[in-house]
């Protein structure tokens, strides 16, 4: 169901939050909601508040922006983190956008990357990095990927056919950068342009996602994987996938874990996938699909508890299950019951796989749930749902919404074939939070650069600093303040709280 309303009216939260983030691509969570002062009602404007505030939004009246932004020490870039709330018509729809203006508009919107990158590149030489990206193709990757060229990087692409941006794709060619990508392949064209990408710039530098390029790489092209200076990985499940590696003694370069980076996984997990999954969800379904209905999020990881904590400002009964006891109690402590699948399934309204883990919601998963029961995936690997077990199996490369029949069990609503839901359907993470991953990106790259001649061949975290420096980089472009201390408070490790007391007694 689309997203429409009347000329000038005014919407709630839910319609409001759907249509700004599916047709900007931006980031509600961690952006100024500015309200408007005449147009609501005291008990609706509460209402709004509470919901944009449990969503992750500042709100601030009007009035209180104009004051602020005349203060240009308070804020030195009032604008750039406002969203306006008002009428969704008047809103700009860059999904209709030229492949060369989404990506400035996304450009326009990545100060920290673009900051941090004019600093690292005078500090690292990234002329000698030959940079494989297995990437989303989207106008935020096109960004990173115009950062590392104008960097002095040589840099080329590959992304499955089911998450290219054609428009995208064919701006990057024209650019100059390396594209191994088409909507339009099948599997094997899929493959081969994997290979290709390899073949034509042969890296030793990759970016990763789900470790699947690295490890294709080891396989049909070891003497290119031995060269590596190392990988920076993008997600829980790539991470994983090295983890094991490492553990059989099978990992022959040094893997940056970009995904135990707090500032990916407190950021882009949290709030930037579990937002956009939200709202994709809410342009198939109706921007109130969520009011009222049960939803059953299974595993409690940073993605889920996004999502969870989103749902639940829209109305939604929500409940988690996770395999985990200290997921699943975090989970209550944030207000959630916790069950079992075997209990909550066969009562939900719709369950929401959130685990990267194949298999999450099995064939009998399925089965035990109720008849038009909504089944959507916000991890995003093979198989999470168990599809691969229906027999006959064919998915539609069109539909986003569709009917199965389970064997043996319900008809069932499945969103986006059982994949990734907001980047097969929707524009992928929001450009703020994709400003942050990408700073972490690039960081991984400046390390291994610097150091990955000399890593150990296992999994590595970045240094703690690195994700201080960005995430000062990101409250100073949005004008606020960390404490600054005028001296150190942290006591000699030699005093004890009974050795001030005695001085105290004696004095």
């Amino acid at each position: 169901m689309p997203i429409n309303h009347a000329h000038g009216e005014v919407p709630d939260f839910p319609t409001w939050a759907a249509a700004m983030s599916q047709t900007s691509n931006r980031s509600l969570a961690g952006a100024r909601l500015v309200l408007p002062d005449d147009t609501m009602t005291d008990c609706q404007r509460q209402r709004l508040i509470s919901q944009a505030q449990e969503w992750g939004m500042v709100v601030q009246d009007v009035d209180s922006v104009d004051a602020t932004a005349s203060d240009d020490s308070a804020r030195p870039h009032p604008a750039d983190f406002d969203l306006p709330f008002g009428p969704t018509e008047t809103m700009v729809d860059m999904r209709r956008s030229s492949g060369g203006e989404a990506i400035d508009w996304a450009q326009s919107r990545m100060p920290i990357l673009t900051g941090l990158m004019a600093r690292l590149k005078s500090e690292v030489d990234f002329g000698s990095a030959r940079i494989a990206t297995c990437l989303i193709l989207e106008p935020k990757t096109a960004v990173l990927l115009r950062e590392l060229k104008r960097a002095g990087a040589e840099v080329g692409v590959y992304c499955e056919p089911g998450a290219v941006d054609q428009r995208v794709a064919d701006q990057l060619k024209q650019e100059g950068i390396t594209v191994c990508a088409d909507s339009s392949w099948d599997d094997d064209q899929a493959r081969q342009g994997a290979l290709d990408l390899m073949d034509r710039i042969t890296p030793n530098l990759i970016i990763d996602d789900g470790a699947s390029f690295a490890r294709l790489a080891l396989r049909e092209r070891p003497h290119m994987a031995a060269d590596l200076m190392g990988v920076a990985e993008e997600t829980t499940s790539g991470v994983r996938a090295f983890a094991a590696m490492e553990r059989d003694e099978a990992l022959t370069f040094p893997v940056i874990a970009v995904n135990d980076s707090l500032m990916k996984t407190d950021f882009d997990n949290a709030h930037g996938t579990g937002e956009t999954c939200l709202t994709t969800m809410q342009s198939l379904l109706g921007a109130h699909c969520f009011q009222g209905q049960r939803v059953l999020v299974v595993g409690y990881g940073p993605v889920g508890r996004g999502f969870a904590l989103g749902a639940r400002a829209l109305g939604a009964h929500v409940s988690v299950s996770d395999t985990d006891p200290r997921a699943a109690l975090r989970a209550v402590f944030d207000g959630f019951p916790s069950q079992d699948t075997s209990e909550a399934l066969p009562v939900a309204d719709m369950v929401i796989s959130a685990t990267g883990v194949t298999h999450t919601i099995d064939l009998e998963d399925m089965q035990a749930m109720k008849s038009g029961a909504v089944l959507a995936v916000i991890g995003g690997i093979a198989n999470e749902v168990a599809l691969d077990r229906i027999p006959n199996w064919l998915p539609s490369q069109v539909d986003e919404v569709m009917t199965i029949s389970v064997p043996d069990g319900p008809e069932l609503t499945l969103i986006s074939q059982g994949d990734g839901v907001n980047y097969t359907a929707g524009g992928g993470n929001p450009i703020e939070i994709m400003d942050l991953s990408f700073a972490v990106q690039v960081s991984a790259l400046a390390h291994l650069i610097r150091h990955g001649r000399e890593l150990d061949r296992r999994v590595h975290r970045l240094p703690d600093q690195v994700d201080r420096r960005i995430a000062s980089l990101a409250l100073e472009a949005r004008g606020y303040q960390v404490r600054h201390q005028a001296s150190e408070t942290v006591q000699d490790w030699r005093t004890t709280r009974f050795d001030a007391r005695r001085e105290k007694s004696q004095a």
